[in-house]
């Protein structure tokens, strides 16, 4: 048993790492063409060499789940062609034997990952973010990403629906004041374009279709006191001099370690005293998406490796093909969820962190099964 665990072992932890490196490769991709963009801008070649080495850990949150998939359906796969399963069956061996070392590997990727996940990763993106920002290279534009509240402009929060590159659709800016943290007017628009003004460090976003709320300072917990504005056209200029001298860069869900997300979650209602209740839901509701998100991801090399186990004998065939379009099916339905989850996370009421885990469940449940049935 112990020589057929190390043959095993061997073969398995080949393929994986292989194919890790393959895919790690693939994801950073993105990454390389960035780390060249900015080598063109004279930058050194050991910033640009950090900028590529903290993407890794990123790529490493979907690799090392995909790696383990694919490793598990071809070993398997091979071992049902060559008849060596069958072999293993008949010398008394039971398919939970067999397959027990690749599960406790899957147990050991699982805890890789939720440590790289919920730590690793969102440390070195934002360190990335700070890297970029420290080079003077990030376009204003780009911090107004849509979907979340931006909070890196002093004295504004600003909330954009919808964005293509520089006109943005469903905007709120939130006028805030420095000293109170309080709100002093809110702006809403249908539609703005955004343009940036280098030599006066202004990022400007011309708003149309504008309705603006102006509370009463002396009663603002009292809405029939605040004045209502309507207008065609209305111009913001934001300074971003100030922006850029500001070293505390504020993070992004992407940039939090699972206990950031879990403090934020705890005290969104403190955090978060300015929105509006339903804004506040639907802050809560993006939070708990990704912090779900997170962990279902990296549980899910054990369902993979469950799933894997009794494919890759069905399979019946030695060629790799058969491997990486079984891989391709399993992990196109198992992401298809992580993307419903993203889709929805402005739902609170259609509980869209509850999605990433519905793979996760029913994976591990027809895993089992189908070990079962293959025992």
């Amino acid at each position: 048993m112990g020589k057929l665990n190390k043959y095993l072992i061997k073969d398995y932890l080949t393929i994986f790492a292989i194919a890790m490196l393959l895919i790690t490769f693939a994801f950073t991709i993105g990454g390389i063409y960035k780390a060249i963009d900015i080598m063109a801008r004279g930058i050194s070649i050991g910033i640009v060499g950090r900028f590529f080495l903290y993407n890794i850990p990123y790529s490493l949150a979907y690799s090392i789940p995909i790696s383990a998939l694919f490793s598990t359906l071809l070993i398997f796969g091979r071992l049902s062609s060559d008849s060596e399963i069958s072999a293993m069956k008949s010398s008394g061996l039971s398919m939970w034997q067999i397959s027990s070392p690749i599960i406790l590997i899957s147990i050991v990727l699982v805890g890789l990952c939720l440590y790289n996940n919920c730590i690793v990763y969102p440390s070195t993106t934002y360190a990335n973010r700070k890297l970029i920002k420290g080079m003077g290279v990030e376009d204003p534009i780009k911090l107004l990403e849509e979907g979340r509240f931006i909070r890196e402009f002093p004295g504004y929060m600003i909330y954009i629906g919808k964005k293509n590159k520089n006109r943005v659709r469903d905007l709120i800016v939130y006028e805030i004041d420095r000293d109170t943290n309080e709100v002093t007017g809110s702006i809403r628009a249908e539609s703005g374009i955004m343009t940036v003004d280098k030599e006066a460090a202004e990022l400007k976003i011309d708003l149309f279709d504008v309705r603006i709320e102006i509370p009463d300072p002396n009663a603002l917990n009292d809405s029939s006191k605040t004045r209502y504005v309507n207008a065609r056209n209305y111009p913001i200029r934001l300074n971003f001099n100030e922006l850029l001298g500001n070293k505390n860069i504020s993070k992004k869900r992407k940039n939090m370690t699972i206990f950031e997300l879990a403090h934020q979650i705890r005290n969104m209602d403190i955090e978060n005293i300015q929105l509006s209740e339903q804004d506040r839901r639907i802050e809560l509701s993006r939070y708990l998406v990704e912090a779900n998100q997170r962990i279902a991801l990296a549980l899910s090399p054990f369902m993979f490796a469950l799933i894997a186990i009794p494919l890759g004998i069905k399979s019946h065939r030695k060629e790799s093909s058969i491997g990486m379009v079984m891989s391709l099916g399993v992990m196109f339905l198992y992401y298809i969820f992580m993307i419903l989850s993203d889709t929805f996370d402005k739902s609170p009421h259609l509980y869209p962190w509850l999605i990433p885990w519905i793979p996760i469940v029913l994976g591990q449940i027809g895993g089992f099964l189908l070990l079962r049935r293959a025992n």
